[in-house]
């Protein structure tokens, strides 16, 4: 599917899992490369930057919102002449999707400089969409926060597959976002070029706005660090306490059960066994030397 959007001198094509005959009929009419264009039938793996007489091709992954999509990265192609700009995308992207109504009622771009080239649309497209990552890494933060919450009202163990699902979510932000780093670069250093000195600026913003997100991606993961680190030593504790009562109570029931096999022995003499009150007398034996472990562990401060 083809969606066409003007302003000015400027023409965006939206292409959304585009077909044999759309790409075909794009080739025509920006004289496109027909290596190119195969590369728009199917999603790649890799970004990239490539720069041709009268066009650039980009191809950049962003991650996906978590809640509203299941794929953990999704493909945007772009190709960006003097006064066109072409994305294809195999998908739905939130960001693109709302860009596109401000760009459709111009509520918003009449306001800004836009420019005179198609170079500052695909700046303002990239600036809305890593704005669309601030806003996830957001979600995970306050999922962090709620984890925060629960693990200091007691709930340490369940929290552990909490954690585990944010450090996941947080490694596929990271692995989707990592690439731009050198593919800016290359962006900043080929658009000087193709748009002119005067676009370097806008060039440096996206830079900007790349380490803006990729700094924010990494705090909330040393806060996750930090997070499970302290929701580990907790449940440790917590099974350190348990193991500590149950061998206490090894240690308390040991005695207890070597007089008891040491009085139902079958021999033929047994003290205390058969005179008056002989039960009474062996459970207060026992009792004693429970008291007496009991005394013991006090006095080592291991109760």
């Amino acid at each position: 599917m083809i969606t066409r959007y003007t302003h000015r001198n400027l023409e965006w094509l939206d292409l959304e899992s585009p077909s044999n005959d759309e790409v075909l009929s794009i080739i025509n009419e920006f004289n496109i490369e027909p290596l190119v264009a195969e590369e728009l039938l199917l999603p790649t793996l890799k970004p990239r930057v490539e720069v041709y007489d009268s066009y650039m091709y980009v191809i950049l992954h962003f991650p996906a919102l978590r809640h509203t999509h299941q794929t953990f990265e999704q493909e945007i192609d772009f190709l960006i002449g003097k006064d066109f700009i072409i994305t294809t995308r195999y998908d739905t992207i939130d960001p693109l999707h709302k860009f596109s109504k401000v760009f459709e009622v111009n509520s918003i771009v009449d306001k800004s400089n836009l420019g005179d080239h198609a170079g500052f649309v695909f700046y303002y497209m990239l600036k809305k969409l890593y704005k669309a990552v601030e806003h996830e890494i957001g979600y995970v933060k306050d999922s962090l926060a709620n984890a925060e919450e629960q693990i200091f009202h007691g709930k340490e163990r369940e929290m552990v597959e909490t954690i585990s699902v944010v450090g996941r979510e947080l490694l596929n932000l990271r692995q989707a976002i990592e690439p731009h780093r050198d593919i800016l670069k290359s962006i900043e250093f080929s658009a000087k070029n193709f748009f002119g000195n005067d676009f370097a600026p806008y060039l440096t913003r996206l830079t900007d706005e790349y380490y803006k997100v990729h700094n924010h991606i990494m705090r909330t993961t040393e806060s996750l660090k930090e997070l499970r680190e302290t929701n580990n030593s907790l449940v440790n504790t917590k099974q350190n306490e348990v193991m500590k009562i149950l061998t206490l109570m090894a240690f308390v029931t040991f005695p207890l059960s070597l007089i008891a096999s040491i009085f139902g022995m079958n021999t033929q003499y047994l003290p205390i066994v058969g005179k008056e009150h002989d039960f009474w007398i062996i459970m207060g034996i026992m009792f004693g030397g429970m008291l007496l472990m009991f005394s013991f562990f006090k006095h080592k401060h291991w109760l």
